[in-house]
């Protein structure tokens, strides 16, 4: 999942995308409303976690600028004001879910796994394909039931591939969605990464080079 975290309190927007980081999110961060507005430009973020306060562009401006390009971007608003007035204003101008400051970080985490969901295709909240089973919420991947332990970055790969049931994912798809805007498109971490999962899942091999386009389960 592919998650942008708005917020100009520097403090707080950094240990929420640690947070995020560590379910298995790739996360960017702005500051304010005009560099949210820059990176939505070019990325296409699945959850935009958007304070409400924010300079430069208001976060007000920032969801109803996303409503009119049509993003398919799920939007969180965060606010310090949490009494209905604030809930509704912060609705009708597009957000999908609404959370007052100060909050718990395990809600947070729960509501941008719901928001992941309805960004895409509606999937089984358990994702199974050719014996391996993962469970996003639980962080728990088996395959023929006997438990695996994957890296962050192992187990969002993994669940974008399963989440493809069966297409194929490009090298470039799941750059975009398990890591962050600051990755070298060249690198060769999928390659890697995809050596590392293919060792721990086991024999039979269940994951699929196709030359030229990407990988598929």
């Amino acid at each position: 999942m592919r998650v942008l975290v708005v917020e100009d309190e520097r403090v707080l927007a950094d240990a929420i995308a640690t947070g995020l980081r560590r379910e298995a999110m790739a996360v960017d961060v702005a500051y304010d409303g005009a560099e949210a507005l820059e990176k939505t430009g070019y990325i296409d973020y699945d959850v935009i976690v958007l304070d409400r306060d924010l300079p430069r562009v208001h976060g007000d401006e920032v969801a109803r600028r996303l409503v009119a390009d049509r993003s398919a971007s799920r939007i969180i608003m965060l606010t310090a004001a949490g009494d209905v007035d604030d809930r509704v204003a912060g609705l009708d101008l597009g957000a999908d879910d609404y959370l007052a400051k100060p909050f718990a970080f395990l809600e947070l985490i729960a509501r941008v796994r719901a928001l992941g969901r309805r960004s895409a295709p509606a999937l089984p909240p358990v994702l199974e394909r050719a014996g391996v089973r993962l469970d996003p919420g639980k962080r728990l991947v088996t395959r023929n039931g006997a438990e695996i332990a994957l890296t962050k970055k192992e187990f969002a790969v993994l669940e974008e591939l399963l989440r493809a049931d069966g297409a194929v994912v490009s090298q470039e798809d799941l750059l975009d969605k398990a890591w962050d805007e600051h990755i070298d498109p060249f690198t060769n971490v999928v390659r890697v990464t995809m050596m590392t999962l293919r060792k721990k899942l086991g024999e039979p091999q269940v994951i699929e080079t196709v030359p030229g386009v990407g990988y598929k389960l």
